[in-house]
């Protein structure tokens, strides 16, 4: 019987057990740059089978929120490096998540004052979040442009320069494309934000279209065996919707079977919500099905809401990795308490965005 704390691969990637930190935006990274507590911060979590960093930015477009990490200069590659060698003297293994925010963003944090870019002109009625004086603020999005077809190859090629600079020159071990949760790819995918009328949109196969061409320039950067994607079939995170989730994400995975990715990162549900959503039902077994039918070997990771208990259920399932989010938050030793079925610390949500230590590297751990 398969068990958490079983090794296990995720294409190239050989992982201790099969419990992973999923993504946790921290809002710690002035200038787009990872902080030297960064570094306490993951190396602190390298018990996990596998680490993925907080979202960060593949160009300043890309950019959302304030204070979150980028990809996209020298200083940032070099912080990286630092918190890469950290975890691997530990032990660990580390992706980094690659973002671009498409509309969710302000004009504030974009370059020279200027519109967020998106599939169409529809402005997403969520927040963000923007720091100043030290204080995190939510405020709403501002409105997007609508991408030019000729700028499209651009976000192509940036994704593949992010990931090539990720692993070649910050260390990290491969790269998850952040398609899930409202954000650029995830607007292109889904109806309810893109209007397009020209080869990325209106058809599954056109809305899909900028997805897969990412995902096939990031694997033939760094190899499918380095990278992973996350997907949200039916999260209404960041006001995104479609008509027909169930039809496009399996036409999506198998399309992505094909490329010999790590692993398919999926969230089950509303993204830090219900794990089911009554207006918005979705088959996730059909999803794996569809995925392994067309030839698909990526490890099937799954998150949202998972505690020990049913995490244990989806292993011995067939899940072949559990993302665990805001546990990981306040128990940077949460495989270890879950090998022990220890109590977990209570994570303080005053301090999820923005702030330095407190919250952030100084919960503690179980005695030795």
């Amino acid at each position: 019987m398969p068990t958490l704390f079983d090794s296990n691969k995720a294409g190239d990637l050989v992982l201790a057990n099969r419990i992973v930190m999923a993504p946790l935006t921290r809002n710690r990274s002035p200038n787009a740059v990872p902080p030297a507590i960064a570094r306490t911060y993951y190396a602190q979590r390298a018990s996990a089978g596998l680490l993925i960093t907080e979202a960060t930015a593949i160009s300043h477009q890309g950019q959302g929120y304030s204070d979150v990490p980028g990809l996209y200069g020298s200083e940032q590659l070099d912080s990286w490096k630092k918190v890469t060698h950290a975890v691997h003297d530990k032990g660990g293994k580390i992706v980094v998540q690659l973002w671009h925010v498409g509309r969710v963003s302000h004009n504030k944090l974009q370059p020279d004052g200027g519109k967020p870019v998106a599939p169409s002109a529809i402005t997403a009625k969520t927040k963000t979040v923007l720091i100043e004086n030290g204080v995190p603020t939510f405020v709403d999005t501002s409105e997007p442009r609508a991408l030019d077809l000729g700028e499209i190859p651009g976000i192509v090629h940036t994704f593949a320069a992010a990931a090539r600079n990720a692993v070649e020159t910050a260390g990290f071990d491969g790269v998850e494309i952040h398609g899930a949760n409202g954000y650029l790819l995830d607007q292109f995918l889904k109806d309810g934000s893109n209007q397009r009328r020209d080869d990325y949109g209106g058809s599954i196969e056109n809305r899909a279209r900028l997805l897969l061409e990412v995902t096939r320039a990031v694997t033939d950067a760094v190899g499918g065996g380095r990278t992973g994607i996350r997907l949200s079939p039916v999260t209404p995170a960041n006001d995104v919707h479609d008509s027909k989730p169930q039809a496009l994400f399996e036409y999506v995975v198998k399309q992505l079977a094909s490329l010999n990715l790590a692993y398919v990162h999926i969230i089950e549900g509303a993204t830090g919500g219900p794990r089911e959503i009554d207006d918005r039902p979705f088959d996730y077994p059909a999803l794996k099905a569809a995925y392994r039918k067309a030839g698909g070997k990526g490890a099937w990771m799954v998150n949202n809401g998972y505690d020990q208990d049913l995490a244990e259920k989806a292993v011995a399932d067939g899940a072949d990795l559990v993302a665990f989010g805001k546990p990981y938050i306040a128990n940077p030793d949460l495989v270890e308490r879950l090998r022990a079925r220890a109590p977990l610390n209570t994570p303080d949500k005053n301090t999820f965005y923005g702030g330095g230590e407190k919250g952030y590297t100084d919960y503690p751990t179980l005695p030795a």
